[in-house]
């Protein structure tokens, strides 16, 4: 049983009351006091990040107790990496974790949204409107906003026999991040990725296909797909050739090694004749998993353990090249490309077990010892690795980031194909749209709908700011051109080419994407919204 927080008791004349445990020791808010102290901490979080939003947007450096440096602009992995203590600063890193693993995209704008909703929620709270009231109004304008959206999208061509308009959308997600210096040749191995493993009948892209593996040094344009797996290992020896054709692979995930009894063991070697029987049952037991792997036909052998010295001699005087301490995730990649399975005891191994692929070639990188392992032309094309190169290992990192966030959007794209326009352009509709809503409505809920209409807004406005425009201005002017030509395509024309119109642009973003951000950021302020009453120990 739960023990409980304190005790019931009751005064002379009978009134109930209770008498809370350790309550000296402990700091307590209530009331619009605890909803304004979380508001505070959310607004803190939401400025912190907002600066990171859209193409001009600066990135942040972390550095972790370690002293290892991330240089990001990717909000999921800015909040992921702040130490914050709060427990409403925890919920917005919960808040754009969730958008990462739904959508992969918009980790930014979730959290900014979220901000500016908490705040337009401080303004009504001060006009002495129920928390609760407010949090109902903002769930029906959030419902108002997402079903104007499907009013303003737009059906959008999905195939693989033109991949131009997916590879500007991926441009879209990478024209914020560090890679856009190579922008063009990012997105299309972004899209050539999906593709290549999306089954389009299904509408369904599995990620476990696609591997990214980073490398530094080289230029970020060094950047390529590789149709097949790339591995960090090496041959296991370096006399075995480093180019293979027409290969037959024998995937194993037992070690090249004798067999130990299972029991707790002791092995008396008491005279040379014992230790030189051992040796011999050794070299006879390598020889003879060696003759098991060749008699199954295998040109290569592609290890989870390793082997000893010894086993390695005997495996390059066989001529058996091999591959060891390849680890659990590559073993499977390795195994679904190849189409061989993986055999756990040398005893089961036969040729029908064995994977084939075209061509294995060892990558070596400028004049390091570097060595990289590509397993290339194989029998199923549909495991792809996308083979990252950069400067440093920071750049490597943020551009795996940047690849994976375009990977998630046209994986979206490819399960709901209808989109919008980006740049801020879908908020101003939406906001124009629940402000519209608003004068129809008698009941108080009618302030929580303008506050929400205000509180879309702060998407455009960030993004003008962070763009070196001046935000208020620009936003009415937007407004007003959205509301005279009835346009939801104008948005900030943050590369200042003196063109508002987002379709011109090629500025498009996924509707799941943004619909999910607007019901996420309010799902969230309801929530906090909802707690009225916090205990935490007074030393905190």
């Amino acid at each position: 049983m739960m023990s409980l927080p304190g005790t019931f008791a009751c005064d002379e004349y009978g009134r109930p009351f209770i008498v809370l445990r350790d309550q000296e020791s402990q700091k307590r808010l209530t009331g619009n006091e605890a909803i304004k102290s979380h508001i505070l901490a959310a607004k803190q979080i939401a400025s912190i990040i907002r600066s990171s939003l859209g193409p001009k947007g600066l990135d942040k450096m972390m550095v972790s107790g370690d002293g290892e440096v991330t240089v990001t602009n990717d909000g999921a992995t800015i909040l992921k990496l702040m130490d914050v203590d709060h427990e409403i600063g925890k919920l917005m890193v919960q808040l754009s974790q969730s958008q990462d693993d739904e959508i992969g995209d918009g980790t930014t704008g979730v959290v900014v949204l979220a901000g500016a909703l908490l705040e337009q929620a401080e303004s009504l709270l001060d006009r002495g409107i129920h928390p609760i009231r407010i949090a109902d109004g903002f769930e029906l304008a959030a419902q108002c906003a997402v079903k104007h959206l499907d009013t303003i999208a737009q059906p959008f061509p999905v195939s693989r026999d033109n991949k131009e308009p997916l590879i500007r959308v991926a441009m879209t997600t990478l024209g914020s991040k560090i890679v856009n210096k190579c922008h063009r040749q990012m997105a299309e191995i972004a899209v050539d990725a999906v593709l290549t493993v999306a089954d389009l009948e299904k509408k369904d892209v599995n990620f476990e296909l696609i591997k990214l593996e980073c490398k530094v040094g080289g230029r970020m344009e060094d950047t390529c797909l590789v149709k097949g797996v790339v591995v960090d290992k090496t041959m296991s020896h370096s006399q075995m050739p480093t180019v293979l054709k027409d290969v037959k692979l024998a995937i194993l995930t037992c070690p090249f090694e004798p067999p130990k009894p299972k029991t707790k063991h002791k092995l008396d070697v008491t005279s040379a004749d014992d230790y030189r029987k051992l040796r011999e049952y050794e070299q006879e037991k390598f020889l003879q998993m060696v003759k098991q792997v060749k008699d199954a036909g295998a040109t290569l052998a592609i290890c989870q353990w390793g082997f000893d010295d010894e086993a390695n001699h005997l495996l390059l005087q066989q001529q058996l090249p091999a591959v060891r301490w390849v680890g659990g995730p590559e073993i499977e990649l390795i195994a679904i490309a190849t189409g061989g399975r993986i055999v756990p005891r040398f005893e089961e191994l036969s040729a029908d077990k064995l994977g084939s692929a075209g061509l294995v070639r060892e990558l070596s990188f400028g004049t390091t010892k570097d060595k990289m392992l590509v397993i290339e032309d194989c029998k199923n094309t549909r495991a792809v690795t996308v083979l990252i190169r950069g400067g440093n290992q920071m750049v490597t990192a943020e551009a795996k980031r940047s690849i994976h966030d375009a990977l998630c959007v046209v994986r979206s794209l490819i399960r709901d194909s209808r989109i919008v326009y980006g740049g801020g352009a879908a908020e101003i509709s939406c906001s124009l749209a629940v402000a519209r809503e608003a004068d129809q409505l008698s009941t108080l809920e009618q302030y929580a709908f303008r506050s929400f209409s205000v509180a879309l807004e702060s998407i455009p406005l960030a993004l003008a700011e962070n763009s070196g425009l001046p935000p208020i201005e620009t936003l009415s002017e937007l407004k007003s051109r959205q509301g005279v030509e009835n346009s939801a395509t104008l948005g900030v024309d943050c590369m200042l080419t003196g063109n508002s119109d987002m379709k011109d642009h090629h500025v498009i973003e996924s509707l799941h994407s943004k619909k999910q951000q607007i019901v996420l950021a309010t799902q969230l302020v309801k929530m906090i919204l909802k707690i009225d009453d916090v205990r935490t120990p007074a030393d905190r």
